[in-house]
């Protein structure tokens, strides 16, 4: 081999190769091939993974929030990573909770509006718990006593 450069979109990596019978001189070019991410549904279906698909989830959770469009693709990003790391076939749940951990880093708000949906709240005990896990007990309540009069 006789140069190596990667391509400006970081997709391609050309090599310059020389024979070492010959000394010809060819170019080659490689390419990562990428094992398809599939979501096992509870309903038992299966898909390939979309991105858009939590783009959209967390769309819907930040409305009105001051989140960005460059936060949630980094969201998204960052969550078909996590699910590569731990194979080629994943849960939804797997899914929906990398989405809300990095959802409550992101906005707390955001993250309760998420969990509502994604872990199918009913009544207000859900929502308490919730806020209890993402804030902990200790921050609901005052920490200080009442001034005395």
């Amino acid at each position: 081999m006789i140069d190596s450069r990667q391509s400006e979109d970081g997709q391609l990596i050309r090599r310059r190769r020389a024979c070492l019978a010959c000394q010809r001189r060819f170019t080659t070019f490689e390419r990562l091939e990428e094992v398809p991410l599939t979501v096992a549904k509870r309903s038992g279906d299966r898909q390939p993974f979309d991105a858009t698909k939590v783009i959209a989830g967390l769309e819907l959770a930040t409305k009105g929030r001051p989140v960005g469009a460059d936060d949630l693709g980094r969201v998204a990003t960052e969550v078909e990573e996590a699910m590569r790391l731990q194979g080629t076939e994943v849960t939804s749940d797997d899914v929906g909770r990398a989405v809300l951990e990095r959802l409550r880093e992101l906005d707390v708000v955001a993250a309760v509006r998420f969990a509502s949906v994604y872990k199918e709240f009913d009544d207000l005990a859900d929502f308490e718990r919730e806020l209890d896990e993402l804030m902990g007990p200790s921050r609901l309540t005052k920490s200080t006593e009442p001034k005395r009069r």
